[in-house]
């Protein structure tokens, strides 16, 4: 019953929130809330805007967006500051049609739902409330009812500028219903809903030949025209065309540039007069955001079409890249498998990070930048550190490829290789091996890949392949150093003290006997050596970490176990050099004695428990990393 329940609630909301007064009346709501009176570029920017913005990396991230785009924080800022916001300001840019390029499965239908979801619920709030002539099939805008020549009178009055004209039916039913009485008009308050075609429109494109301009404009009821006798009187016109419906809101434009041209003409005085033409009537003035997508090869035969030069000029395009950060790629696919009926399979920690990685590099382009490969590339792109690299060189690599992430592998074929492997093992668990396995298997059947894409594409499955070695070893090798992080913590802690003696010349005090001795070169070189410092570049390396921890403290900041990644590559391949042949033993050995078993079943308890394995995916973990280590 808690369902229903909700569901009463929500009727009964609804109904409170319903509103209905005289003109007069309306112009009371306006005196005290001029921000109503809004136009509907303004509705969605505020929509946008109130949702929430953080201030994340010196980026700006927009929450409306944040919980179903991932790794689109550019593209999204782009949008709302150089679109959304000027043209809530009236400038004009709210004269062009909206249009997303980008690659599929790239988020542009998923961001156009999220904007009509979004005013679906804004059009309930006090910020985003929404008024109409009640009556009126295209739900117009009160303020219409207004004269021309008094404008700049209510604008001095009430700061309201108003745009538009009466539509030819409400100023039919101004002089029959209300005798001219402009203040007796009944206002009402609306709530948009794309099912009931209030105030959100689509629009696709079907077959040119049998598709109907009436579609977009709305046609003539051929059966009301015995009673009003005229195809010139708006009784006998339904307006219920998509930019009709639309009016207010948004329409939605499918795949815009397959239209016929007749369809696409009618946009032209829409965008920059905000009029339309439709049946044997004056212009009509309608106010919405008009929102369209495609393809990067649909628009640029687009734009190479010289009849298309017209309408070129009043589109504006945003184009919306695939994600370029493996961590936003993995939680694109955890929302698509959550999503999904495949969200009770047992999915083994990395099995996704693995697919995004090799999707990434398929999007990545290479760098001319010195010292760049494509992982290294892959990483700063993330946020990692990556020793000798800055924030400066992330930004010049972004600059270098202003197209990069308009092709590569998509999230679909990612999830499609996904459920492949689920339906084919039946079992309740897949690993990182099982989904780079189905993604190779794929690429075979995969429509768009040249002969020379799949054999980089193959490259970077075993890229990925390497990445997932590196990661099994230190996931299985911390899993057998109980209390991985603070046996790292003392390590670097007693290189440190090490480093910092022997820089300043100065001797050690035994914390047992308190007796000074020298810096314990033996512990020094054995970390050192694990990344390749050679004994003539001891002294180099270590008085670098001591200007790296003095810039920390100038800082006030803390210098710790991720501060200096090469330090911290040496703590970790020194933990698991003394605890390799442990693990080696214990994972590869066929008949495990009683001790060695006891602690397969600690270190299996233990990824179960802390790392997010499941009994299976455990075991095959353990070996996999024993065949691993006894290459």
């Amino acid at each position: 019953m808690d369902i229903l329940r909700k569901i009463q609630y929500n009727r009964e909301h609804e109904n409170r929130l319903k509103w209905e007064g005289t003109f007069a009346d309306y112009l009371e709501i306006l005196k005290e809330r001029p921000e109503v009176a809004q136009s509907a570029h303004s509705r969605v920017y505020n929509m946008v805007k109130d949702a929430g913005i953080e201030q994340v990396n010196g980026k700006k991230e927009y929450k409306f967006f944040s919980r179903q785009l991932f790794g689109l924080e550019d593209a999204i800022e782009k949008l709302v500051e150089e679109y959304f916001h000027p043209a809530a300001k009236r400038l004009d840019v709210r004269k062009r049609i909206l249009l997303l390029m980008g690659p599929v499965s790239g988020g542009k239908s998923t961001l156009v739902t999220m904007l009509k979801r979004g005013l679906e619920v804004y059009s309930h709030t006090d910020a985003g409330a929404v008024y109409a002539i009640k009556g009126c099939p295209m739900h117009e805008d009160p303020l219409h009812l207004i004269p021309h020549h008094l404008r700049d009178d209510f604008y001095e009055e009430y700061g309201i500028r108003v745009e538009g004209s009466l539509s030819p039916l409400n100023m039919m039913r101004l002089e029959k219903e209300y005798g001219g009485h402009i203040e007796d008009v009944i206002v009402e308050r609306i709530f948009f809903k794309e099912d009931k075609r209030v105030g959100i429109g689509t629009f696709s494109p079907s077959d040119p030949k049998s598709q109907d301009i009436a579609d977009l404009t709305g046609s003539i009821d051929f059966s009301t025209i015995a009673e009003y006798g005229s195809e010139s009187d708006p009784r006998a016109y339904r307006f219920d065309g998509e930019l009709n419906k639309a009016n207010r809101g948004m329409m939605e434009f499918q795949e815009m540039l397959k239209c016929d041209e007749k369809f696409l003409w009618h946009l032209l005085s829409l965008t920059q007069e905000g009029n339309f033409k439709a049946g044997r009537f004056a212009l009509i003035s309608a106010d919405e955001l008009i929102v369209a997508h495609t393809n990067e090869a649909e628009y640029r035969s687009f734009i190479s079409n010289k009849k298309n030069e017209a309408l070129h000029s009043r589109i504006i395009v945003m184009p919306i890249p695939y994600n370029l950060k493996v961590s936003e790629e993995e939680r694109i696919y955890e929302k698509m498998i959550s999503e999904s009926d495949m969200a009770h399979v047992h999915i083994a920690p990395h099995a996704l990070r693995v697919a995004a990685i090799f999707s990434i590099l398929t999007r990545l382009k290479e760098s001319k930048k010195q010292g760049i490969d494509p992982v290294k590339k892959m990483r700063l792109y993330d946020g990692e550190s990556v020793e000798g690299f800055n924030q400066v060189d992330v930004d010049e690599l972004r600059k270098e490829f202003p197209d990069e992430g308009m092709s590569g592998i998509d999230p679909r074929y990612v999830i499609n290789r996904i459920s492949s492997t689920i339906i084919r093992k039946e079992v309740p668990s897949i690993n990182a091996l099982d989904v780079l396995r189905s993604l190779k298997d794929g690429l075979d059947a995969h429509p768009s890949i040249s002969k020379e894409d799949k054999e980089k594409y193959l490259n970077f499955i075993s890229i990925a392949r390497k990445e997932y070695d590196d990661i099994a070893k230190k996931e299985v090798q911390k899993a057998f150093v109980y209390s991985y992080e603070e046996s790292a913590k003392t390590l670097m802690d007693n290189y440190l003290d090490n480093v910092e003696a022997y820089c300043n010349k100065n001797k050690l005090r035994d914390p047992l006997t308190g007796e000074e001795m020298s810096p314990d070169e033996k512990l020094m070189r054995s970390i050192e050596e694990q990344i390749g410092i050679s004994e003539n570049a001891k002294k180099a390396f270590r008085e670098e970490i001591l200007i790296r921890i003095s810039a920390y403290a100038r800082k006030g900041k803390k210098f710790d176990y991720n501060s200096h990644e090469r330090l911290r590559e040496a703590i970790q391949k020194k933990l698991f050099a003394d605890l390799k042949d442990v693990v080696k033993i214990t994972t590869s050995s066929k008949t495990p004695d009683e001790s060695q078993l006891k602690k397969i079943n600690e270190v299996i308890a233990r990824l179960i428990d802390e790392y997010g394995y499941n009994s299976v995916s455990a075991n095959e973990l353990l070996r996999y990393v024993g065949s691993l280590l006894n290459r």
